[in-house]
């Protein structure tokens, strides 16, 4: 029984209170919630943070403060930083690094969404992959197209990125790539073509969350993702009490699988990351 990781990605910068009152935006509510958690069974945890008014911010001292909290109550946990594009400033996305988290979170390209283009020049994902190199932080490089696979490849060849970044395929963004399983098979056989000291895993959005997680495992993944971030609901009228209710489905998911969920200490090794201070 292989193990696998459980990633969750508490918050994101889209759903608000009003879509799911459990959706944690202060650093108190994401502190708990990813504890919560960890308790389920995750071992990564994916980090945006908030203004009080729940828009999505770029303030380090915000990061800093729940990486802290994280650290504390999850002993072992590996913290992942979102440099994602969503209402954040180019310029400022990149300033939490330097409290140098395990992970973050890395676009190499362009894409569409609902309704912005979702901008990745080729000079903002230099910086932020030199970046991410500089302070010794593992990136996760977020996948919307076959190209940004190459996007990667680039960096490696750069120096920007070592050879085992850990690669995640999203899928069923409006506008962007539909969660289609042939589509998966493309994108993985791509990866382990040019990038094959990869690690993966695949996201599915709102509704296709489970299905692609199912997918992801039969297929060996390396990790899984689930949070309020992706998706808010269990079912179509029930939405999802905790970021922990998510995990423990998830969770369950894997030993129906024949895997089982990673330790932190599992999760680390398996991701390429130095084990917890």
């Amino acid at each position: 029984m292989n193990p696998v990781v459980i990633a969750v990605a508490i918050t994101g910068s889209v759903p608000r209170k009003k879509d799911n009152p459990a959706v944690p935006t202060t650093v108190a509510e994401q502190v708990e919630s990813t504890h919560q958690a960890f308790e389920a069974g995750a071992t990564l945890v994916h980090i945006h943070v908030r203004n009080d008014d729940e828009s999505p911010s770029s303030d380090p001292d915000k990061f800093a403060a729940v990486q802290e909290g994280v650290r504390k109550h999850c002993p072992g946990m590996i913290v992942q930083f979102s440099t994602g594009g969503r209402g954040r400033d180019p310029s400022a996305r990149g300033l939490s690094l330097v409290h140098r988290p395990d992970m973050a979170s890395l676009s190499t390209g362009s894409v569409n969404f609902p309704s912005i283009v979702y901008e990745n020049h080729a000079t903002l994902v230099n910086d932020l992959a030199g970046s991410m190199h500089k302070h010794g932080i593992r990136p996760e490089i977020e996948i919307f197209d076959l190209s940004h696979i190459h996007g990667a490849k680039r960096l490696i060849e750069e120096g920007l990125m070592d050879a085992h970044p850990h690669v995640q395929f999203v899928m069923g963004v409006k506008n962007a790539m539909p969660a289609d399983e042939h589509l998966l098979d493309i994108l993985l056989a791509e990866t382990r073509r040019v990038i094959p000291g990869a690690t993966w895993t695949a996201a599915g959005i709102g509704r296709e969350q489970a299905r692609v997680m199912g997918w992801a495992l039969a297929r060996g993944a390396d990790a899984v993702r689930t949070g309020l971030e992706d998706n808010i609901r269990v079912t179509k009228d029930r939405l999802a009490a905790s970021n922990a209710e998510l995990v423990s489905l998830a969770a369950e998911m894997v030993t129906r699988h024949n895997r089982r969920v990673a330790t932190p200490a599992e999760a680390r090794a398996l991701l390429h990351l130095k084990p917890a201070a």
